[in-house]
């Protein structure tokens, strides 16, 4: 773990003086020469960044999609049960977010869906917050916060397994791996008698596999339809990344605003 860390690390520091200011305007453009309203992201690797899209590609294949497949054989109810679930573990990470960014009364919200639904939901299984008119916010995290902080997105790079990134957002992983994430601290840091490392791991997965199979058809549509799937992803993950650290209620393209919840296909 500690290897990865530092590797991890490294990469976003050799990355840092590339970093690039946002423009006003909702536009992205790639490896663009001029600031007039538009996001410059370089993607400065893109050579490895499409040989690493190409293997996690493979492993969809092979491990993801046909969990995914597996996965949607069970009731709908037992798969809304898990994703609000998982979707209530998220406060953990959303709640410290709302309030870095001055939003409290979204935080106090959040705060109270998170003790409600843990609660009288039984761990997040039901939304019994809604039925008190505490309806679902929109996810927050660190890199979202850097970025309504006034720190640019930097390079656009993809990771193995874990998907497109940019340094932004990098930075703000490695700052919930060092204690910006309470659900990362009770189950891998901390030696509970409750939880262990594998139950952190174990919903990590699950929150992967939950997405790719609400998103099948989508994925598929994306595939066969994009002329370049690899610069196909990179504009749906910048467009969207952009639009939710300022909070513009609008869908990204292809792309619903539950963070890569869902794909629109229509």
């Amino acid at each position: 773990m500690n290897k990865v860390l530092s590797i991890f690390i490294f990469i976003i520091i050799s990355s840092v003086s590339n970093l690039a200011l946002a423009g006003d305007d909702g536009k992205i453009k790639v490896n663009g020469k001029n600031n007039n309203g538009y996001i410059e992201v370089r993607d400065c690797f893109e050579k490895v960044n499409r040989g690493i899209f190409g293997f996690n590609q493979v492993l969809d294949k092979i491990i993801f999609k046909p969990l995914a497949k597996g996965y949607r054989i069970f009731p709908q109810p037992i798969r809304s049960g898990t994703s609000n679930a998982l979707s209530n573990l998220g406060n953990v990470v959303t709640i410290p977010n709302n309030i870095l960014q001055g939003q409290f009364k979204d935080a106090g919200v959040n705060s109270a869906r998170f003790a409600i639904n843990t609660t009288l939901g039984i761990a997040g299984i039901f939304d019994v917050a809604s039925y008190y008119g505490l309806k679902k916010r929109d996810k927050e995290d660190y890199g979202q916060t850097f970025g309504v902080w006034g720190m640019g997105p930097g390079c656009y790079f993809v990771l193995p397994v874990l998907g497109p990134t940019t340094v932004r957002d990098s930075i703000g992983s490695v700052v919930n791996i060092i204690g910006g994430d309470a659900w990362y601290n009770v189950t891998v840091i901390n030696d509970t008698k409750y939880f262990s490392e594998a139950d952190y791991y174990a919903s990590r997965l699950l929150s992967g596999v939950d997405f790719r199979a609400k998103n099948l058809e989508s994925f598929n549509s994306l595939e066969n339809n994009s002329v370049d799937l690899y610069a196909s992803v990179r504009s749906l993950y910048l467009q969207d990344r952009y639009r939710k650290i300022r909070n513009i209620d609008k869908t990204t393209d292809t792309l619903s605003d539950d963070d890569w919840e869902e794909l629109d296909t229509q």
